[in-house]
């Protein structure tokens, strides 16, 4: 031992450490996520119009095959909002990871309640073993009320209105960030309204929500793509 020299040699100290690469995947899962969130949604709006449109009467559900195909499009756009929150974490200054994470957690179970309920009535919904039943469209129908229709308001008018306003602070910055930040709340807040329809028994008064989730939230979607794909591009110039 040395007295009175407290330096440390350069091989003594320890070895830095390189910095992580999860900020590049996280451009990579944003501009992939975003771009596919805001693409299936829209994809989903033009089958639903043509749902709609061919209607034999108004009071009639949609038919097949437009009926599978929204499903199978819900099953596609859940798990990719999950990859569009987490590329928001994974971007979020330290400050603000933790609502990041918050929101996350809120997608996630957006996400997983929304996948159970519309794979189950894909599967089982027209299934001949439940045709007969009297108390299967307390189940599996989309007409108030039923068991399928409470928990996907559970998943769109509780769980993704939380995610949504939790993950808006995470996005910082001007210009697309701030379009983003205010998307989000207004798409958190039509979700929220939404949830009116059921305290009144007015399911059409939930269609305020629809418009949260269908059209604001795809359009900041499609803004946080272009947001991560202009970022990738300057820091790898």
């Amino acid at each position: 031992m040395k007295s009175g020299n407290t330096s440390v040699c350069a091989s003594d100290a320890p070895a830095p450490q390189h910095a992580p690469r999860w900020p590049a995947e996280a451009w990579r899962l944003g501009v992939i996520s975003g771009a596919a969130v805001a693409a299936l949604c829209f994809v989903y709006l033009v089958v639903l119009v043509i749902g709609l449109a061919t209607l034999p009467s108004p009071d009639h559900p949609v038919q097949q095959p437009w009926f599978a195909l929204l499903e199978l499009l819900i099953l596609l756009i859940a798990p990719a909002m999950v990859a569009l929150a987490v590329a928001i974490c994974c971007s979020a200054s330290p400050g603000r990871l933790p609502l990041a994470l918050v929101g996350l957690v809120f997608f996630a179970m957006c996400a997983l309640t929304t996948s159970a309920v519309h794979f189950v009535i894909l599967l089982l919904g027209g299934h001949a073993a439940f045709a007969g039943e009297p108390w299967s469209t307390l189940v599996f129908s989309f007409r108030w009320p039923s068991l399928v229709y409470a928990l996907d308001i559970l998943a769109w008018d509780v769980f993704f209105p939380l995610g949504a306003l939790f993950l808006a602070p995470a996005v910082q910055g001007t210009g697309l960030a701030r379009g983003v930040r205010v998307l989000l709340v207004i798409s958190a807040v039509l979700a929220l309204a939404g949830l009116a329809g059921v305290a009144l028994g007015d399911m059409q008064v939930r269609l305020i929500g629809v418009v949260g989730y269908a059209l604001c939230f795809p359009v900041a979607a499609a803004m946080l793509a272009l947001r991560f794909h202009r970022e990738g591009r300057e820091v790898a110039g």
